[in-house]
């Protein structure tokens, strides 16, 4: 798994305060299992994750133990709400609650869990390309390809829910995830 290089930024403030910003990282950043969006004060035992793969808690200053809970092993669901959602961990997908059976083939669960991590915005052609296929350096893969494996996600997704259409493609930049929060 990857995040940015940089990711985060935790800032001291007067009075040891502490405030962790969100850098647009490409993943995203979880303050607490809810999507950070700019900066947010820190206090102690928080938890801070970059993307999906790496977890911190955050302890004061004037503690003098770490914190012995355990974090989980994945992000709180609660980070991701809507009609989809993706376990990470076991490459489970679910719609409206229902797995989704077969699973997804291999391209086709690269190129979701890519738009799901980055639901805040618009993933370009490039960046599937080097999820998808990133033994592909760029080269080889056409724009029909990438659109014949946007219509077989959509497809997919639609056999458990047809009343929605969760791939939106955004002319001449790529495609973005809208996953209802219902």
């Amino acid at each position: 798994r990857r995040i940015s290089r940089q990711h985060i930024a935790i800032k001291r403030l007067p009075g040891d305060t502490y405030l962790v910003e969100d850098l647009e990282s490409k993943n995203g950043t979880w303050h607490n299992g809810n999507r950070l969006e700019g900066s947010r004060e820190l206090t102690d035992g928080d938890e801070i994750h970059l993307g999906l793969s790496v977890r911190l808690r955050y302890v004061g200053s004037g503690i003098t133990a770490p914190v012995t809970q355990d974090l989980p092993d994945v992000i709180p669901s609660a980070a991701f709400r809507g009609r989809l959602k993706i376990d990470t961990e076991a490459r489970r997908v679910f719609v409206k609650d229902e797995e989704l059976d077969p699973p997804l083939s291999l391209p086709q669960y690269r190129l979701l869990e890519m738009l799901y991590t980055n639901s805040h915005r618009v993933c370009t052609r490039e960046e599937v390309v080097e999820t998808v296929w990133p033994e592909a350096m760029g080269e080889g893969v056409s724009e029909q390809a990438i659109d014949a494996l946007v219509r077989r996600l959509r497809d997919r997704l639609a056999e458990t829910d047809e009343d929605w259409q969760y791939i939106i493609t955004v002319r001449g930049h790529g495609f973005r995830l809208d996953n209802p929060q219902d």
